[in-house]
């Protein structure tokens, strides 16, 4: 049973009972990421995220690592493109230690300046580590040209230039801005007495005040984008990009099931074709990256240099394949039914169940049950599977990225015409 509760302050707290387990999972969510920043302040939500671990009023560093570390949970959190989350997990008899540590590092950080300082280091050692990672490097790469001159294009770590610019008072008036009731989810799932949980909550957030801004919500729009980056690595990581589908409409779970068929596993057409029957790439995968306004779909293949031009035609042709080799109903099933494994075994567990309540009903404002998604999954037609297909699949409009040795020699007009 899920409950969904609004505080008096406009924070919104959503449950999930689950009697059979001993665990219990809690998480903070902020609609803030890094799509909220402006070009000057890029990176600042994630490097906020790092800064609440690093000391409160009368916690260290150390001693909010020890506390968790003591009662055997676990304590993180991550900063996306649209939201942050700071998350808790422990025994459902150790969640008010859970609810203190975490409500303490959420109003009462210090932004010491020296803690400032070496995290900067830490940030600035992993935007390196970021782009020794050429898989992720490619997908980056292919948003920036994709979103020119927007939010949702800039890298959610920031560039040395701006992680070396944050001051205490930056931290604390962005922050002021964006931390504000309205745009907080808490999210709690595993064993718990939803009333009970409810109160402690309710003193440890009743009190939380403030005004947040816009957000910065702004329609977005796909562009189709080029871009090359040359890296001397062994493999060439290439990345495709078509315009997708937004977060939390129906034609999304008509696109889960193309992208099951297209690139979602071993049995999918990229992976069959390019590298089990041609032999040219490890690695070859699809998905789609949904936005509150808009959505890129993307495929990506790690392959040798000499390969690029092949591998190009064989995706083209696999897209156009979408179109000219139709599936049929059975087949429509059983993506349907991978969908539905997916979805349904990653809820298997309290932290799976607290990031689904939490990220919906931060994002969507609602709460989709596992009953109501398979519902939506089980009315997936053809029509709309081709739908879908019809919508996204333009090869005219197709964005593509390259990374790797000798990438910067190549030319547009010569890639786009394997593609033709």
């Amino acid at each position: 049973m899920i409950g969904v509760h609004e505080l008096p302050n406009g924070l919104r707290v959503v449950m999930e009972s689950i009697p059979f387990v001993r665990s219990v999972s809690f998480g903070v969510w902020v609609r803030n990421g890094s799509r909220n920043e402006t070009p000057e302040v890029n990176g600042i939500s994630h490097f906020i995220e790092h800064m609440l671990f690093k000391g409160t009023e009368k916690r260290t560093a150390l001693e909010i690592a020890d506390v968790m570390d003591a009662v055997g949970g676990q304590l993180n959190a991550f900063t996306s493109k649209e939201y942050t989350c700071y998350f808790t997990r422990t025994l459902d008899t150790h969640f008010d230690v859970a609810l203190d540590v975490l409500s303490d590092m959420f109003f009462n950080s210090k932004f010491d300046q020296a803690e400032i300082d070496k995290e900067r280091g830490v940030i600035l050692e992993e935007i390196s580590m970021y782009e020794d990672t050429p898989e992720d490097l490619a997908v980056d790469l292919l948003q920036l040209h994709t979103y020119p001159q927007n939010p949702l294009g800039m890298s959610i770590l920031g560039t040395p230039e701006t992680i070396s610019s944050f001051t205490e008072d930056k931290f604390r008036s962005f922050m002021k801005a964006k931390y504000a009731p309205k745009n907080v989810v808490i999210a709690i799932a595993g064993k718990i007495n939803e009333q009970e949980v409810l109160e402690k909550i309710t003193q440890a957030f009743g009190q939380y005040t403030g005004e947040a801004d816009n957000c910065m919500e702004f329609e977005t729009t796909y562009a189709p984008g080029f871009s090359l980056k040359e890296k001397d690595i062994e493999q060439v990581h290439l990345c495709m990009g078509f315009p997708g589908i937004k977060t939390g409409i129906d034609e999304s779970y008509a696109l889960a099931a193309v992208n099951t068929i297209l690139g979602g596993g071993m049995s999918s057409r990229l992976f069959q074709k390019i590298r089990e029957q041609h032999g040219l790439v490890y690695s070859v995968y699809s998905y789609n990256a949904s936005y509150w306004d808009t959505g890129i779909f993307l495929v990506y293949a790690a392959l040798n240099p000499t390969h690029v031009q092949d591998v190009l035609g064989l995706i083209a042709q696999e897209v156009r394949g979408m179109f000219t080799d139709k599936i049929n109903n059975e087949q429509l099933s059983k993506a349907k039914e991978q969908l539905k494994s997916n979805f349904l075994l990653s809820l298997e567990n309290a932290a799976g169940r607290m990031n689904s309540i939490g990220r919906t009903l931060l994002m969507l404002n609602k709460v989709i049950t596992p009953d109501e998604l398979v519902t939506k999954i089980d009315a997936i037609d053809l029509d709309g599977f081709y739908a879908v297909c019809d919508k996204i699949f333009k090869l005219d409009q197709m964005s593509l990225s390259l990374v790797g040795k000798k990438v910067e020699g190549l030319r547009h007009e010569d890639l786009t015409q394997a593609v033709v």
